[in-house]
């Protein structure tokens, strides 16, 4: 897996200023925290909902979420894990919205392909980069966030745990669970040499991934 580093100390910083500026009405610094993390949002919804106006709409909505609930950021953990909380629960509420019976709707065991069994519309570079985009859909939607999320934003297992809102060590068995899983996924859309070259530069194919594929990088 790609390697986890924490955000630099300043940066974090830079963002609670910003926040707190944004939550008293400067708009200019919620201009320039939009711009900060724009493209991980937008990384986040790309491989669930595609890149078209449904992801643009989501995306719209986070940002609202996190302004309407700016006052409760107090700094304690990172403003990317406070944003991608929100944008976990925009997504659920999305996918809630679609459902007649909402309340039976399981993260844990429903899939993006469940939901949209057509491939995913994000262009991938490199075979083994759409074989790895299209083995994250197949499973189970918090199983695709948790890995996502440790895979392109360098989020931590703690952080993650905050995000999903489950305990440290449920969501330290569910990334073992969510590899295995990725793995099944994996032979069963490939085999031979793109299964063997998937597997060999895993860490390469996602990191490609989020540079060329899910809008680049950014600056955190």
């Amino acid at each position: 897996m790609i390697g986890i580093e924490a955000a630099p100390v300043q940066e974090a910083d830079h963002d609670l200023e910003l926040a707190t500026r944004w939550s008293a009405g400067d708009r200019e610094a919620g201009e320039r925290l939009f711009e900060r993390h724009y493209a991980a949002v937008a990384r986040f919804f790309s491989n669930k909902v595609g890149l078209g106006a449904t992801a643009s709409d989501l995306v719209q909505k986070t940002f609202l979420a996190c302004l309407e609930g700016l006052s409760r950021f107090r700094g304690d953990g990172s403003f990317r894990s406070y944003l991608f909380s929100i944008a976990y629960r925009v997504l659920c509420r999305h996918y809630r919205a679609r459902r007649r019976k909402p309340q039976h709707f399981d993260f844990t065991a429903v899939s993006v392909h469940d939901l949209d069994p057509s491939p995913s519309r994000v262009v991938a570079q490199r075979e083994e980069q759409r074989v790895l985009l299209e083995g994250l859909r197949r499973l189970p939607l918090d199983d695709q966030v948790l890995l996502e999320l440790i895979y392109w934003e360098s989020i931590t297992v703690a952080q993650a745990a905050v995000i999903l809102e489950t305990p440290l060590g449920t969501t330290k068995s569910r990334l073992l669970r969510a590899r295995r899983r990725l793995e099944r996924a994996l032979e069963e859309l490939a085999h031979g040499s793109l299964l063997a070259s998937t597997r060999s530069a895993l860490d390469d194919w996602a990191r490609g991934i989020r540079e060329q594929a899910l809008g680049g990088d950014d600056s955190t």
